[in-house]
């Protein structure tokens, strides 16, 4: 049996077993029937045939059906073989431990929580914007690079970086990213990574926040139904805690009524004249009410509305994306975007720029490999998890499930009209923000069999109820829009459309809500317990003057950078969406260096090419994504090339540069520019700091043989829980055994928590 110290383990004998026999378990695993090798060989060729017909059978247009074949066969291998591999031969987990749930249990934050509940709050967790927004930014360079990175990222690299700080933080009682980097890495490294992920939370927060401000600016509809998401919350909150204690389900099906009673409401009231005035807000006023929501959000207590927030998401996200796939199954739309665009081999794409490596890949980062996922692995998921092999399903499987909602996203984008796309994507200083400027710059692009005309602008912001589509980048508009295309022929026909948008609006919206306010959550914890080194006091949670104050310091610092991008004459997230995405990516390689380094302690040197081959992929791209953005001495992606152009004409006397029509505009550009090239020069430096020292704690350990181990001492289990998602024949039979128990020989039962 594998496990090292917990191979000795021995349960009590007046109970059943915490784990299944090693023999039953792999002859379970191995017994291969006709039927099952069939059921894998369909799999097998049915997603063989999709990735033809998407990669290589090029005609004028490609049916979007091959896009859910080619992904969903591909993660069922993943799932069923690669993902086998990384547990037997390098985690190698021992379901007669126990994990820090059990051994740890307080009834707060280390509770043993039921798998499927436990899969249900991780994804809700990690599946913020990222997936929604990033594919569908980078259809501006065609379908097929994003699709390939989607679907083979996520396989090789963002579900095995969620799967390996899941497994290591949670034989390490549920430690924390940058603890581990701490005592894995050393005083230099670890200092490194703490200040980094700090520094980096900040700008996913800020990104993440300027999505719905750019989908909810001037739409009094988008602002209301979004607004009634947060009374909805708290009443979800006060219900679970007081009125119907444990009632998930129950709770979760009001939560979902009330969501389409404010979507409704939501058209009713923008017709009104009174609601059209009063919820017609702009970017400022409306980054200005995140930023308060932010920190009142994240200071009230975790039941009364993150949690609440967790449950509604899961059951929107999961259930939205799954019809919209049956949708495209039932409706078959025909997609006439090329593989690889115009812009494929530039660096002055309109939606954002670069050339397609590196940045397709820092621009696709949730979907494929996220560093934002590693705090969640390394947070209060591992804190929950009964048995060890079920890291397996909830690690794994769930990044695979988000890499599914990118692939839609992506399909959902490309499934609309080209001309459309651009004109709603690229910022308004180059469509002129009116149908007629913004049809005739998308003409003037060159772009194959597009010719837009202002009528068409004008009638699709009119069927989706919108006085305006027009610049409306952020990623999120664009999505509504094709899920509403694609989910009108599905469901209501032409006179749904504005239903479906606003929809969408909301579902993308409440994911991103959740992410800010958990966000501002983890980094004040993570804000608390840096401080904590120095002044103890702030290291206890319960301590209300400590949480407010850096709650508040953290509030103010992705604040900052909301107003910025909010206010930035460039188009904030055509300019701040390249750094969100090599912040995160370059969180992502200071995790993976750190699963390495923890991986060659263990001494699992044959099968170290696991974490190694994807760290080197996201080194690779994000540094040379880092020194573009720094060095390049090209305008449109460099920085501080772009500060210095800026600069040159302030300089000049010039009183309009670019897109920047006014002094102050221009002012903006050269201090925003120079705020952006600083944090990337910091960012790579610390992550270069990271990586190395990673490395080098690796090669100690080849020549020594192994490391130190800093995982907890094995304790034995004194429960058990089946590793998947439906248990197999043999975990039903011991789960009878231990259902037979009396009552008061086992341990209180997994909670819905």
């Amino acid at each position: 049996m594998a496990g090292g110290a917990a191979d000795i383990l021995s349960h009590e004998p007046s109970l059943p077993p915490p784990a299944l026999d090693d023999d039953v378990r792999e002859a379970e695993e191995r017994g291969w029937t006709p039927a099952k090798i069939g059921l894998w060989a369909v799999i097998s060729l049915l997603g063989g045939l999709a990735w033809i017909m998407l990669a290589l059978v090029r005609g004028e247009t490609v049916n979007a059906i091959w896009f859910v074949f080619a992904s969903v066969c591909t993660y069922f291998i993943a799932y069923r073989f690669y993902s086998k591999v990384i547990e037997r031969y390098l985690l190698k987990p021992n379901d007669r431990r126990a994990t820090p749930a059990e051994y740890k249990a307080d009834g707060k934050d280390f509770v043993r929580t039921d798998r499927n509940v436990l899969f249900g709050h991780h994804f809700a967790a990690i599946a913020g914007a990222g997936p929604l927004v990033g594919p569908v930014i980078a259809a501006q360079m065609g379908y097929l690079p994003g699709t390939i990175w989607i679907v083979v990222g996520v396989v090789l690299a963002g579900a095995v970086q969620d799967y390996l700080v899941m497994f290591f933080s949670m034989r390490r009682g549920g430690r924390s990213l940058g603890q581990m980097a701490r005592e894995e890495l050393g005083v230099i490294g670890g200092t490194a990574a703490l200040v980094a992920t700090l520094l980096i939370m900040i700008i996913i927060v800020a990104i993440l926040a300027l999505v719905v401000v750019n989908a909810l600016g001037e739409s009094p509809w988008g602002v209301f139904s979004v607004g009634m998401t947060i009374p909805i919350a708290l009443f979800m909150g006060v219900y679970l805690r007081f009125i119907r204690p444990g009632k998930v389900m129950e709770v979760s099906l009001i939560g979902f009524v009330l969501l389409m009673a404010a979507i409704i409401g939501g058209g009713f009231v923008a017709d009104t004249e009174w609601g059209a005035a009063f919820f017609h807000l702009d970017r400022v006023t409306i980054a200005w009410g995140i930023i308060v929501y932010g920190f009142i959000a994240a200071v009230l207590p975790v039941w009364l509305l993150l949690a609440p927030r967790d449950y509604l998401s899961t059951f929107m996200k999961i259930g939205v994306i799954v019809m919209l796939a049956v949708a495209i199954v039932v409706v078959r739309p025909e997609i006439t975007v090329p593989a690889f665009s115009e812009f494929a081999g530039k660096e002055n794409g309109p939606v954002f720029s670069g050339a397609l490596f590196p940045f397709l890949f820092v621009t696709i980062a949730c979907g494929a490999l996220s560093g934002f996922h590693a705090l969640i692995s390394s947070g209060t998921t591992p804190k929950l998890i009964e048995k060890e092999r079920q890291t397996r399903f909830i690690g794994y499987g769930g990044m695979l499930m988000e890499s599914f909602v990118a692939i839609m996203a992506l399909v959902a984008a490309i499934s609309i009209d080209r001309g459309i796309y651009f004109a709603m994507n690229a910022p308004a200083a180059l469509t002129g923000g009116t149908v007629e400027t913004a049809a005739q710059w998308v003409n003037s692009l060159g772009l194959a069999n597009v010719s837009l005309t202002p009528d068409v602008l004008a009638q699709t912001a009119k069927d989706v109820g919108e006085s305006t589509i027009v610049s409306r980048s952020g990623g999120a508009p664009t999505l509504a829009v094709g899920l509403a295309h694609i989910m009108q022929q599905f469901i209501g026909g032409p006179a749904m459309m504005a239903f479906w948008y606003h929809f969408a609006i909301m579902f993308e919206a409440l994911f991103i809500l959740t992410a800010v306010d958990a966000g501002t959550r983890v980094a004040r914890f993570m804000l608390q317990d840096s401080i904590g080194n120095f002044v103890p006091k702030f290291k206890e949670a319960s301590w209300r003057p400590g949480a407010w104050l850096c709650t508040a310091v953290m509030v103010a610092a992705w604040g900052a950078v909301l107003l910025m991008g909010v206010t930035d004459p460039l188009g904030g997230i055509n300019t701040l969406f390249p750094l969100f995405g090599i912040a995160n990516q370059l969180l992502a390689a200071i995790a993976l260096a750190v699963c390495l380094a923890i991986a060659a302690k263990k001494g699992t040197f044959k099968f170290l090419w696991i974490p190694a081959v994807p760290l080197a992929f996201a080194a690779v791209v994000t540094i040379t994504a880092s020194f573009h953005k720094i060095f390049l001495p090209v305008p449109a992606v460099g920085y501080f090339a772009n500060n210095a152009a800026f600069a040159k004409a302030l300089a000049e006397g010039k009183t309009s540069f670019g897109t920047a029509k006014t002094v102050a505009a221009m002012e903006a550009v050269v201090r925003n520019t120079m705020i952006q090239g600083v944090l990337s020069v910091v960012f790579v430096v610390l992550s270069i700091v990271v990586i190395l020292t990673a490395l080098v704690a690796t090669v100690k350990s080849l020549r020594a043989g192994g490391g130190t181990d800093h995982e907890d001492p094995a304790k034995p289990s004194r429960v058990f829980a089946p590793a998947g998602l439906v248990p197999t024949p043999a975990e039903r039979e011991l789960m009878a055994e231990w259902n037979a128990l009396p009552a008061g020989k086992r341990l209180q039962q997994a909670g819905h928590h």
